[in-house]
């Protein structure tokens, strides 16, 4: 047998199998078990472990779905989990990686993108997760969405910061916090708070890459929010986001403050996040 027949019954073989693979009649190799130590979480399996240096939680469905889609909680893991709980009955997972109270910023968005990485290429999770961004956590999801638009399949605001300057700047309606104002402006790196008013690239102002991704968008937010400001986040960012073509729905808590967060019967959110995360 000549070596040109060799080669060509090998390239034959590597088509063959590629064939069968493209269209499933040899499985792929499964995702390797997570790492680290593992507990309970709600019924459910918790895995602890660390990524790029940074402390992560992975919670695992008992009945995963199929391209093992998953939640990525930004801030406040485990504060009122009713969505996350009901995402993970349909066979999602629930992530979380900790970057410290850091509002957000280049260096937390780093650490993202290490996670995304390798939940995405070693554990073949799905491309396009759903972002959930709790009040604070409204910064981390728009942010890294904004820097990655092809990498988000939804997301979700809760009462959700989208200008920092309202929060915790304070110089807008709600008083703010002056500690976590003077730390934002340290961990953004800003000369001084002159050029963190002048920031260009909050949620608010941030949103053309997001609506060109037809990225779906739904909030949950109180009308009365004495925190963070329902007319100077939530509401300036849905008529910024719409005239852009964006598609955004709202929830609106009439007469609800800053607390309590979410939904006591996370349905709606469900069932739009399942319109558009198969």
């Amino acid at each position: 047998m000549t070596m040109i027949t060799l080669l060509s019954k090998a390239a034959m073989a590597v088509f063959v199998l590629g064939g069968l693979l493209c269209c499933g009649l040899i499985a792929s190799a499964a995702p390797p078990p997570f790492p680290g130590n593992t507990g309970d979480y709600h019924g459910f399996t918790r895995h602890d472990f660390e990524v790029d240096g940074c402390k992560v939680i992975v919670v695992s469905p008992k009945d995963e779905a199929k391209h093992r889609p998953w939640i990525w909680r930004a801030e406040f893991f485990d504060h009122r989990p009713e969505l996350d709980l009901a995402l993970l009955n349909k066979g999602f997972h629930l992530t979380f990686i900790e970057v410290g109270n850091t509002f957000g910023c280049p260096s937390a968005m780093k650490h993202w993108d290490a996670f995304y990485k390798q939940l995405t290429t070693i554990y073949a999770f799905s491309k396009k997760p759903v972002l959930e961004g709790l009040s604070r956590g409204g910064l981390y999801i728009y942010n890294w969405a904004a820097a990655n638009p092809k990498c988000v399949g939804v997301l979700y605001g809760d009462n959700p910061v989208l200008d920092f300057k309202s929060w915790p700047g304070g110089k807008g309606k709600g008083p703010g916090s002056a500690g976590d104002w003077t730390k934002l402006i340290a961990d953004y790196g800003f000369a001084s708070e002159a050029e963190a008013l002048a920031y260009k690239k909050n949620p608010v102002d941030n949103l053309a890459a997001i609506a060109k991704a037809h990225i779906p968008v739904i909030h949950c937010a109180g009308d009365a929010d004495e925190v963070v400001p329902y007319e100077e986040n939530t509401v300036l960012l849905k008529e910024r986001y719409e005239k852009l073509g964006g598609k955004i729905e709202v929830i609106v808590k009439h007469g609800y403050k800053h607390h309590p967060h979410g939904l006591d019967d996370p349905t709606p959110l469900v069932d739009f996040i399942q319109k558009y995360i198969k």
